[in-house]
């Protein structure tokens, strides 16, 4: 089941789910808006000094981390409030921990897509079966927004450490694991054709961290091969809107993997000229920001499972 979430800071949460067009079209909205001030909505908790440049996924009360969707939109909503938990839970979830949401606290809209089976005779009065997808909607709360819960969901992440540029085993390891044709040039490319990542040497970067965050990019496009993901968004061309879409995906691939990895994603002004392609194809597109999401995160996924302990 593919998990998405909406953050709702301004209005109370009804218990009836909105249609799920409506749904698509707030999520998509909301990223929108961020975009066209400048902003790369998933990069803010990186950003927020609250978190000493430390992150990871959002969690659920019960060690479970949010997927897809859910992991821009909520790491978004923390950076805006000054959450320092990566805990969201509902106000059930809350009193069977023996806590209580603090009144007046206004919740986020959780959405989880699925799909029904429905039967349907044709022409010829055969019954055929189809799946309809569908979105449905809770309300979580964030540990701060909520009062007695143990203290461990409480608890801020410690402040990371920088260092000069030198390269990091183990991640040198996880990206050596996944076999990919990685080598070393003048930019940082994959070619499909010849299923090879081109990456600069390591000194060419300001930080250890920015030269991970590329390569991590790179190893998300390398998943898109036929013989992997199978991932065609429609690209046919330099800057066309297949390419915009791919790109895309890349960028939330690459920011699961520095959460999931404990490095920082590449800065978001080195992304600027990407986001009027973005806008473009979201407003074409009112499905496809979740779409991307879950490509991403199917794309985080496939990396994972390549390493010996997966």
């Amino acid at each position: 089941m593919t998990r998405t979430s909406l953050s709702v800071s301004s209005h109370h949460i009804s218990d009836a789910s909105p249609p799920t067009n409506d749904l698509y079209a707030r999520i998509t909205g909301k990223i929108m808006a961020d975009l066209e001030q400048g902003q790369l909505t998933w990069r803010k908790p990186w950003n927020a000094e609250h978190l000493n440049g430390h992150l990871m996924r959002p969690l659920r009360w019960n060690q479970e981390y949010y997927t897809g969707i859910n992991t821009l939109l909520l790491w978004s909503t923390a950076a805006e409030k000054g959450y320092l938990s990566p805990y969201w839970m509902t106000f059930k979830q809350a009193l069977e921990l023996k806590a209580n949401v603090r009144k007046g606290e206004k919740g986020s809209l959780v959405v989880y897509a699925n799909t029904m089976t429905r039967e349907e005779e044709d022409a010829s009065g055969e019954i055929t079966t189809r799946s309809i997808p569908f979105l449905k909607s809770y309300t979580v709360f964030n540990a701060q927004q909520i009062e007695g819960l143990d203290e461990r969901f409480y608890t801020a992440p410690p402040p990371k450490e920088t260092s000069a540029v030198t390269r990091n085993e183990t991640l040198d390891r996880f990206f050596a694991e996944t076999k990919a044709d990685i080598y070393t040039g003048t930019q940082a490319s994959y070619s499909i054709t010849t299923d090879r990542v081109q990456m600069p040497p390591l000194e060419s970067f300001e930080s250890t961290e920015s030269y991970y965050a590329v390569l991590a990019h790179e190893i998300t496009h390398w998943t898109r091969h036929p013989s992997r993901l199978n991932r065609d968004l429609g690209r046919k061309n330099y800057g066309d809107a297949g390419y915009a879409k791919e790109e895309l995906v890349a960028e939330l691939g690459a920011c699961f993997l520095a959460a999931d990895l404990g490095f920082e994603p590449m800065p978001e002004s080195q992304h600027a000229a990407y986001i009027q392609s973005w806008l473009d194809v979201l407003k074409q597109d009112k499905r496809f920001i979740v779409q991307a999401a879950s490509h991403a995160q199917k794309a985080a996924e496939y990396l994972h499972a390549l390493q010996p302990s997966a």
